[in-house]
């Protein structure tokens, strides 16, 4: 990979779940920022929004925060939403950003009107309270404090740029 290109890492209960290649747009040491097209095979149908070849993701990683946040756009820059998933902060480095999805999501509609937390059986199913403690405690803080910045509305977008 080149220096203005990463391979994200998604990984989940100790498995890589998916990984791609993106283009850096942005990096402060602690804010990165990169964009990739849909990396799925094609349709992902979540019944609130639908995520399909062409799909564009801004995706926002911090090194310092338990979160990733996504910003989704049509092909033809329509804005679909934010999708969050709650991580551990980013491990970048060598070319590869990884995050460890904690499976806590929230999703935010592009007109602010719609703030669903998503995956809250998948998170209590995977026994993190029981084998990490500290970490799922974050983890719900974390979505807690996601969910209340999105119900601001604009507020959430420009947060990401801090």
């Amino acid at each position: 990979m080149s220096a203005s290109s990463v391979e994200i890492a998604l990984v989940k209960a100790g498995r890589t779940k998916i990984r791609y290649p993106a283009s850096v747009v942005f990096d402060d040491g602690t804010h990165l920022v990169v964009r990739a097209p849909w990396a799925a095979p094609g349709v992902r149908d979540f019944g609130f929004v639908r995520f399909e070849p062409g799909d564009v993701f801004t995706e926002h990683y911090w090194r310092d925060r338990w979160y990733a946040v996504k910003e989704v756009r049509t092909a033809d820059g329509t804005l679909k939403g934010w999708y969050c998933d709650v991580t551990r902060p980013a491990v970048v480095g060598d070319g590869r950003v990884e995050v460890e999805d904690l499976d806590l999501d929230l999703w935010l509609s592009a007109d602010g009107s719609t703030v669903l937390r998503l995956d809250e059986d998948e998170f209590e199913a995977s026994g993190l309270a029981d084998h990490d403690p500290q970490a799922a405690a974050e983890a719900l803080r974390t979505l807690d404090a996601l969910e209340a910045l999105a119900r601001r509305g604009p507020a959430f977008a420009e947060a990401l740029s801090h």
